[in-house]
């Protein structure tokens, strides 16, 4: 059952909506003018407004205006019994969801408020997933070594150079390359992650770059590869350390050059792409092995960041793991749970050689086998 508003100046059309609005199971507030509307709406939530323009007092547009200041968020649909194009674009512009002409169609109407319903519900959970996504993707902690990762961050991200993030597996360096697109100048564009190792060499290409149907037996059809995908955004590299030498030649034509070409294709594509690149591997030993190109190393060095391990940063664990026991208790829909001083204790002396993933696996086991407060008995018998 929703809220709907009704604001109109004309008995009859207000209850006529009235009547049809409750019918459809709703919950309808009534307002005969635009001021008295505009109240309603500041001091209420409701899921969807309905409001005429010729009223007096405050006609329906300036109403429009008044609640998009005041951030209104419920779809707003306007109805007018002098309808023209220019009336409804204006209305569109102004922040309208729709525009409606009297006498009204029930059937447009019913459209109307079912597709006004499924916005919100859409917005409502565009807006969990932001907050899960946030969540996933923070710097926990506030150790000296990650407040210089956090820095360099900060100083990085508005630009257009490229980085290279490196550490050990499960340090966070995925978290680095969002943060950095996150705190950039290109977060209304495209973000596209590639795992190198992921991919199967022969792949690899077609996968970054495209290919043409037909250019080899499987190719049924035309694919856009990863970095037209991500053309005026950001790519993020994972792994790059792992990719073969002949994609790598490619990657680096990218970076030289700014464009691509598809495989089986002559034609050159133009791209503008920010580069974010990552790995656990010490790629100056891979160049020496002959297994990474040293001038694309460069290419990509031009910023490096270095992810410490959680053994270089024990005194964030206790922040790490209030985070993860938030994080993991509201995913489970059980309710959080609290760690003794004495189990932090023995998890900060600890060795980690699996770094913030190895932690993350571990609260979540402690948090599903131990009991209500997690004690040192706990991580002994578990951990």
């Amino acid at each position: 059952m929703a809220k709907i508003l009704v604001i109109d100046d004309e008995r009859s059309i207000r209850n006529t909506l009235k009547d049809i609005l409750e019918f459809e199971k709703h919950q309808v507030t009534l307002a005969e003018n635009g001021k008295q509307g505009f109240e309603f709406a500041q001091n209420n939530f409701f899921d969807l407004i309905f409001s005429d323009i010729k009223m007096p007092e405050m006609d329906g547009i300036e109403l429009l205006v008044h609640l998009s200041e005041i951030g209104t968020e419920a779809p707003i649909v306007m109805i007018s019994g002098h309808g023209n194009i220019e009336t409804a674009v204006e209305c569109i512009k102004k922040g309208a969801f729709d525009f409606i002409v009297k006498p009204i169609d029930l059937n447009r109407l019913l459209i109307t408020v079912r597709n006004a319903l499924e916005k919100n519900t859409l917005v409502a959970e565009t807006k969990t997933l932001k907050k899960k996504v946030a969540k996933r993707h923070q710097m926990i902690g506030a150790s000296l070594p990650i407040e210089k990762v956090r820095k360099m961050i900060e100083r990085v991200a508005p630009t257009d150079a490229r980085v290279l993030i490196t550490g050990d597996n499960g340090t966070g360096k995925e978290v680095v390359a969002r943060l950095l697109f996150e705190q950039s100048n290109r977060t209304e564009a495209p973000y596209v992650e590639v795992n190198c190792a992921a991919i199967p060499s022969e792949l690899i290409e077609s996968e970054l770059f495209g290919h043409e149907k037909g250019a080899f037996t499987s190719a049924i059809k035309q694919r856009i590869g990863k970095f037209e995908q991500a053309d005026g955004g950001t790519i993020f590299l994972d792994e790059i350390g792992d990719m073969s030498l002949s994609a790598q030649t490619k990657v680096l034509r990218v970076l030289q050059e700014n464009e691509l070409t598809r495989v089986g294709s002559d034609k050159v594509i133009k791209v503008n792409v920010r580069v974010l690149a990552a790995t656990n591997k010490n790629l100056a030993k891979e160049i020496q092995n002959g297994n990474f190109r040293e001038d694309l190393f460069h290419r990509l060095n031009v910023i490096p960041i270095r992810v410490p391990t959680l053994d270089e940063r024990r005194d964030d664990i206790p922040l790490l793991v209030s985070h993860f026991c938030e994080l993991i208790c509201g995913e489970q829909g059980i309710q959080p749970k609290i760690f003794d001083e004495a189990a932090i204790e023995l998890l900060k002396m600890r060795s980690w050689t699996g770094n913030i993933r190895e932690l993350r696996n571990v609260v979540e086991r402690l948090i599903i086998l131990g009991g209500p407060s997690i004690s040192a008995d706990d991580v002994e018998t578990f951990v």
